[in-house]
């Protein structure tokens, strides 16, 4: 009688080839981080998921990089604080010479809620993307499906938006 149970132990519970899932040390998580670019309106240009053990920074230049030559029109760029510095500027200068970062950094702590004018975007627009179940919890094993249902979620939401346009 032949048993199968020796390759399925060192396969593992969640399969042979998954994509590596890293660690962010600064927000003490396990997973993936999504990066995205959107327009003023909050609609998705393009989206990038890789394992969390990648500084923010270096996911924003390869989400420049994996732009390639589209959307040659744009000009400026907002980002938060986590995309400053020489690092990101110096490989931004490479890719999108044309392209000026503007980093919007929140003011001095003041107590409640303040709305940092164009930061919200980006964060609203992760909102509306995390609605979706299938984004809620980081469920899937490769970074490419996981691209993929971030895709379709933003392409629910413009649907949506064209449909309503109230």
């Amino acid at each position: 009688m032949y048993y199968r149970q020796s390759e399925r132990e060192k396969r593992g519970k969640r399969g042979a080839s998954i994509d590596p899932s890293g660690f962010d040390a600064g927000k003490g998580v396990k997973g993936k981080k999504r990066h995205v670019l959107v327009d003023t309106l909050g609609l998705l240009l393009h989206a990038l998921v890789h394992p969390a053990n990648g500084q923010d920074r270096d996911g924003g230049i390869l989400l420049l990089i994996s732009l390639a030559d589209r959307f040659p029109w744009l000009k400026k760029l907002f980002a938060d604080g986590a995309y400053q510095g020489p690092v990101f500027s110096k490989a931004l200068a490479k890719v999108r010479p044309q392209l000026k970062v503007e980093i919007l950094k929140r003011s001095e702590p003041a107590p409640g809620f303040v709305v940092v004018p164009k930061r919200w975007i980006v964060e609203r627009t992760i909102a509306w993307l995390n609605r979706c179940r299938r984004l809620a919890k980081d469920f899937e094993n490769r970074l490419r499906i996981a691209t993929a249902f971030v895709q379709l979620a933003s392409i629910r939401l413009m649907l949506r938006k064209l449909c309503n346009p109230s």
